[in-house]
């Protein structure tokens, strides 16, 4: 990311105007041209940046009045949806006379070059705001002081005109100027309905879902259980390269953005495992890679992610992993620091999935034993700002190993039993776990007791596990490949004395 001080050549000093006097120096207004030059070119730059700061920066809010012309013709243009680069702008104004007036096509070209992203353009217009307030409130200042040296001045008059400007430029400024507070609110009714509540899932199905749009997926798992087999395959989905990973559908994506700072050269020989001469168009287009650290840390930048995204035109992030996108895990307070990065490239439209370790002292626990959120590496806020949470369980480098969906935004998938090919690089299910083939090889049938058994590996499942087990039996009813036959009353809990056989439809279908 550019800096000013790197950008020399493009400051305001060298845009023909010579360099400004501080704003810091007594009678001198308010004001930042750097920030003003700044919002300007992220506007010529990408045109989605105007929708961003239209709401902060309001009427009449630059300091310098040819960037206030040249503003008003960036609205002009994105409003009919015209580009807004400096070549159609120099038109635009020259047609209005405006164009040697704000500089010259050349002062234009210079102020494209100073673009920093949408996050940082946010933060540049509410500098210029601030200064364009503050501008208000000198010159308000200025006038009660002249009508309190005017011969035969009302103290009471002019109080009340102080307190009536003061009312107004409240109003002013809370209806118009000020969009961070009003960018993201809106009414209920839009909320619960307009915002993805009821969208399609990215990843499963709307009954079990693995990866809801707008929340994030976190893989954890020790190193070597196939976190990132996993990930690549649901990447590669994205991409469209395949339609579904572990049976379930994964939507396409317009842009992944792959965050490849943990041995980015690993993750190219993984990848490469399922890569064809076919995929090359797509893989150039579609997928871009950002190798090593990033420039800062999220929970110092927490603007950077959806910057990044920005800048790469992604729909799509995968940070891969966790521990090199923050300066610590442990800390609570940079873990709220990373979430607030994590939402704010999620509230731009940007979906992301994280890959995250285990706490070592848990690595080697024996295969299959259901894991916990607090077994997850690092401040607990870092899982309780995730939608969704898999977690892989498993000996470093064995292909048989156990996924366990901790944090689920509708119904649990799993545990699913899972053989990783590596060298292939793809992930198939057990069937020996797929309850409706547990129940087809089943002529007896299950009651929910047995089939929690089978899935959770415990002789005596906890009531969780045999609620879980029920509602899955119940799914294969609703869809017509079960029946149910209520047991006796009187045993311990209904459900477990309910039975279960494949229906004759499955049966048939299977046959």
């Amino acid at each position: 990311m550019p800096s000013m001080t790197d950008a020399q050549p493009n400051t305001p000093s060298h845009f023909g105007y010579g360099r400004p006097p501080s704003p810091h120096e007594p009678g001198q207004a308010p004001f930042n041209l750097e920030a003003e030059c700044a919002v300007l070119g992220a506007c010529m730059h990408d045109s989605d940046v105007i929708d961003v700061v239209r709401p902060i920066l309001g009427e009449d809010t630059f300091y310098r009045p040819a960037h206030e012309t040249i503003w008003r013709a960036l609205l002009t243009q994105h409003r009919e949806g015209k580009p807004t680069d400096p070549i159609v702008l120099t038109e635009l104004l020259q047609q209005r006379g405006d164009l040697q007036r704000v500089g010259g096509p050349s002062y234009l070209h210079q102020l494209a070059d100073v673009h920093y992203g949408i996050g940082s353009a946010e933060h540049h217009a509410e500098i210029i705001r601030e200064k364009a307030n503050l501008r208000r409130l000198l010159a308000s200042a200025i006038r009660t002081v002249q009508r309190a040296q005017e011969p035969g001045a009302d103290p009471e008059a002019i109080r009340s005109e102080v307190e009536a400007e003061m009312r107004a430029e409240r109003e002013r400024a809370l209806a118009s100027g000020q969009g961070r507070l009003n960018r993201f609110a809106t009414d209920g009714w839009s909320f619960v309905k307009e915002t993805g509540a009821d969208a399609e899932p990215l990843w499963g199905t709307r009954e079990k879902t693995v990866w809801a749009p707008g929340e994030s997926l976190m893989i954890v798992g020790a190193p070597g259980v196939g976190k990132t087999t996993l990930a690549h395959q649901v990447v590669f989905a994205r991409l469209g390269l395949q339609e579904t990973v572990l049976e379930m559908p994964v939507a396409p994506s317009r842009r992944v953005l792959y965050l490849a700072m943990d041995r980015p050269r690993q993750i190219a020989r993984a990848m490469d495992r399922r890569v064809f001469p076919t995929d090359e168009k797509i893989l150039r287009e579609r997928l871009v890679v950002w190798e090593g650290p990033l420039p800062a840390t999220l929970d110092k930048e927490p603007d950077l992610l959806a910057d990044l995204a920005a800048a790469h035109r992604a729909d799509t992030i995968v940070i891969d992993s966790l521990k090199d996108a923050v300066s610590t895990m442990v800390d609570d307070s940079l873990a709220v620091a990373f979430h607030n990065a994590r939402m704010r490239a999620l509230r731009n439209g940007v979906e992301i999935m994280e890959l995250h370790h285990q706490r070592k002292a848990t690595a080697d626990a024996p295969r299959g034993q259901r894991p916990a959120l607090d077994q997850v590496y690092g401040s607990t806020w870092i899982t309780a700002g995730a939608g969704s949470v898999l977690f892989i369980t498993g000996r470093a480098g064995d292909p048989a190993v156990t996924l366990h969906h901790l944090k689920t935004p509708t119904g649990e998938i799993g545990p699913l039993d899972v053989t990783h090919d590596h060298v292939r690089g793809t992930t198939t299910l057990d069937p020996s776990k797929d309850p409706a083939v547990l129940l087809r090889n089943s002529p007896g049938g299950l009651t929910a007791r047995e089939l929690a058994a089978v899935l959770f590996g415990s002789s005596d499942p906890e009531r969780g596990d045999l609620e879980k087990a029920r509602r899955r039996l119940q799914s294969l009813v609703a869809s017509g490949l079960a029946t149910k036959v209520d047991g006796t009353a009187g045993g311990a809990g209904g459900g477990q004395q309910t039975r279960y056989y494949a229906s004759a439809r499955h049966l048939t279908a299977v046959g």
